[in-house]
């Protein structure tokens, strides 16, 4: 009956893998604690301390957006800016440089 009621404070409590991934415990040692405490909020309390969050995704997302340097983002927006019109500066010059000239496929040699 323990191993279901523990299988249950898990799913309830999905955050506790973290402490596994992280090898800071084991499934044993939780199921352990669970044995001799059961859900004793005091024995549990540093491994629930920072979850019921309903949505951990856009928790994520929005410490992503904090962690973005926008001044460094506005000035590499800039950089391609810079470099697009210099590219589009340099294809109409040429286009308007040689009209005359014809592109012609790289098999056909230059007696043709």
């Amino acid at each position: 009956m323990a191993k279901e009621e523990f299988k249950k404070f898990v799913s309830n409590n999905p955050h506790l893998i973290k402490y596994i991934k992280n090898n800071e415990m084991t499934w044993q040692s939780f199921y352990e604690m669970y044995d001799m405490y059961g859900e004793n909020e005091e024995i549990w309390k540093p491994y629930l301390k920072e979850e019921k969050v309903t949505n951990k995704g856009s928790i994520d997302f929005m410490s992503y957006l904090k962690s973005i340097d926008l001044d460094a983002l506005q000035e590499s927006i800039n950089s391609i800016q810079r470099v697009l019109g210099v590219v589009s500066d340099l294809s109409s010059s040429n286009k308007t440089s040689n009209p005359e000239y014809e592109t012609k496929p790289l098999y056909q040699h230059l007696d043709d």
